[in-house]
């Protein structure tokens, strides 16, 4: 079991610290502290407009850089501080399943297509259940929030053009595409000496475009912005990677030892195929256990790699991160136990449908 865990703990770190996660962990920091979180949370009022709100509290969860221990507070605060129902479930379910290193990460280690309908999934499936929840409760709202006033949070100190922070991670994300492909082997159906040319030309090309995309960001970060957010960029980088990185690789760790621990046969019995129980029983199975951070995306892989299906793998990731037997005591806490059960149910079932039409093309 031990060597099962380092075994698959050195196979990690060999492929996808260096060339993914760390480029990964800058972005977000820098997202922490070049993105003003002011600025998308007060789209979340109950008068905001509704395409604005439902769209921003779809995506801020990439934004705002969200994981499943930080997304409760911040549901938490700005419900309590006047947030319309729909678009504050949108945000709870969408924040921590579009965690930017979480969809990264999924697309690293499981696949492109299943990191892309993670996050198109979990995109489309929170403004569907926000939508849902808030027809469900309109009543109950509308008197809710008659007295209510609008989210009021001061203005992030932070100020620069939409311009420069959208080419500064635009230029930042191809940088991050670019190391990640330079340890990527290189198919081609060719002899073995040419393929040999054309993997080595395809992974100094990727390197060539990495360094190109990283004297880029260099030179943005000094030309447009100060020392001092300089440093506390570093700062929330380190913060993020101290934070993650020891549950990660535990996670990773532990990930070894479930494929060394589980039967190949059970999970092919239970998660093999792509039927609605099967999918079913995923969604179920992610709703009520806890995974930290990135963590549910080492055992999706260890699950695969016994036999799981790509539509349960799905369904996993979709339910997953957004719920958890102590996340729905503290969701209870803060809008009851009926809307609760409501969310849940609907989280549950939209995972299931997903997966099982993902399972279906795939």
């Amino acid at each position: 079991m031990i060597e099962s865990g380092l075994q698959a703990l050195t196979e990690y770190l060999s492929a996808h610290v260096l060339t993914c996660l760390i480029p990964a962990f800058f972005i977000a920091g820098a997202i922490a502290v070049f993105v003003s979180q002011s600025a998308v949370i007060k789209y979340f009022g109950a008068n905001a407009k509704r395409t604005t709100a439902y769209t921003v509290a779809s995506v801020s969860g990439a934004i705002l850089a969200v994981c499943s221990c930080t997304i409760l507070p911040l549901f938490a605060g700005i419900r309590q501080r006047g947030a319309g129902l729909g678009p504050a479930v949108t945000f709870l379910y969408s924040g921590p399943a579009i965690n930017i290193l979480a969809i990264l990460y999924s697309a690293q280690l499981l696949g492109f297509d299943i990191g892309f309908a993670r996050a198109v999934g979990a995109i489309g499936f929170s403004i569907l259940i926000g939508l849902m929840m808030a027809a469900l409760f309109r009543r109950e709202e509308e008197k809710l929030f008659q007295q209510s006033s609008e989210i009021v949070l001061p203005e992030d100190e932070r100020k620069h053009p939409l311009n420069q922070i959208v080419a500064y991670f635009g230029v930042m994300v191809l940088f991050l595409i670019a190391a990640s492909s330079i340890g990527l082997v290189i198919d081609v159906d060719l002899q073995s000496v040419g393929k040999g040319i054309v993997t080595l030309s395809g992974r100094w090309l990727s390197a060539a475009f990495a360094l190109l995309f990283l004297i880029i960001t260099v030179f943005m970060v000094v030309r447009w912005y100060s020392g001092s957010e300089v440093a506390e960029w570093m700062r929330e980088t380190w913060k993020l990677a101290w934070k993650i990185i020891p549950i990660l690789l535990l996670g990773v760790f532990i990930a070894g030892i479930i494929k060394e621990l589980l039967p190949q046969e059970t999970v092919q019995r239970w998660v093999g195929g792509n039927s609605v129980w099967n999918n079913l029983l995923a969604s179920v199975f992610g709703a009520l256990m806890y995974f930290s951070t990135l963590t549910e995306v080492a055992i999706v892989r260890a699950l695969m790699d016994l036999g799981m299906g790509k539509g349960p793998a799905l369904t996993l990731l979709l339910a997953g991160p957004s719920l958890s037997l102590p996340n729905m005591i503290v969701i209870g806490k803060v809008m009851g136990v009926k809307r609760t059960a409501a969310y849940v149910i609907l989280v549950i079932t939209m995972s299931t449908i997903g997966g099982f039409l993902f399972g279906m093309i795939s």
